[in-house]
């Protein structure tokens, strides 16, 4: 369950933003052709390749530090898994990073890409999804977040949501597994009740912290939105902690046994410490603490 409020950011150090920086333009791939990457066939054969790989900007996890440089905990993976495929595999990879701060349309491009082409978006691993496209392993465990503004009374009791919550409207991140969880919240609380749409975590936040949403959110950013001294509140006994991240890849994309092989690899990359330390170093060590937690 997600630590109280209360305790957890007076913990925390330094300051979050509530937005990602992106500098150079995003490419509009309506006006290009699918986004393409070589493949592991030809890596083989030529040693080398080049890996196209989208990301949508979000602090913590692909942003630019204070030298002008892409960063994060995707980011910083990825550099891993090519250094780990030079040292054992000596296979040089060259990473071509893009970025795409529609979700929607970063979701869509990566279906629609060819070869050796990576999403970095904290997209939830789901039996639906796999249809549509590849996942690398679970990167990291996420935990969600029902929040609303902090005026509202902690939830400790189902049976005290249609009093607590009685004047807000339910809010939902468009195409996102959030959206779901608000839909069965609304269903079995609020029938009736129109949901409203965010296209981003930012817009959500705000809408929630104006009083009038509650809506669900990953925990990071729930954190970030409290130190930037927004009003909200968290909710634990609400909190889901059952879902993983994961890297996603078109089927065309004949990468993905050689990243299961780097995930499992010395025992299981997430039990290293380099993944260790790049979760503590772009999560802080109270975040990546309780994100670790939740870790198999």
């Amino acid at each position: 369950m997600l630590p109280r409020a209360s305790f957890i950011f007076s913990l925390l150090l330094g300051s979050w933003l509530l937005s990602a920086c992106a500098p150079e333009p995003v490419v509009d791939s309506t006006h290009l052709g699918a986004d393409q990457g070589d493949s592991y066939q030809l890596a083989q054969q030529q040693r080398r390749a080049s890996l196209t790989v989208l990301y949508v900007p979000a602090e913590g996890f692909a942003y630019y530090d204070a030298a002008g440089e892409l960063t994060g905990v995707s980011v910083d993976i990825m550099h891993d898994f090519v250094r780990w495929a030079g040292q054992h595999h000596q296979l040089q990879l060259e990473l071509n990073f893009v970025a795409e701060t529609d979700w929607q349309h970063f979701y869509q491009r990566i279906m629609h890409a060819e070869g050796g082409v990576f999403g970095l978006g904290n997209v939830t691993i789901t039996e639906a999804r796999k249809q549509e496209l590849q996942f690398s392993p679970p990167y990291m465990n996420n935990v969600a977040a029902l929040i609303s503004h902090q005026d509202v009374p902690e939830l400790t009791d189902w049976q005290q949501f249609n009093h607590h919550f009685a004047e807000l409207s339910p809010l939902a991140f468009t195409g996102t597994l959030h959206e779901v969880r608000i839909r069965r919240l609304r269903d079995q609380h609020q029938p009736g009740e129109a949901i409203q749409r965010a296209s981003s975590n930012p817009e959500l936040l705000e809408l929630v912290a104006s009083g009038d949403y509650y809506s669900y959110v990953d925990a990071y950013n729930y954190w970030r939105a409290r130190q930037a001294g927004m009003p909200l509140r968290d909710h634990p006994m609400a909190a889901e902690t059952d879902e993983t991240f994961g890297f996603i890849m078109p089927h065309s994309n004949d990468w993905a046994q050689f990243m299961l092989a780097f995930f499992a690899a010395d025992g299981g990359y997430r039990q290293t410490e380099s993944y260790h330390q790049i979760m503590h170093r772009h999560l802080g060590p109270e975040l990546a603490e309780l994100l670790l937690s939740n870790a198999p």
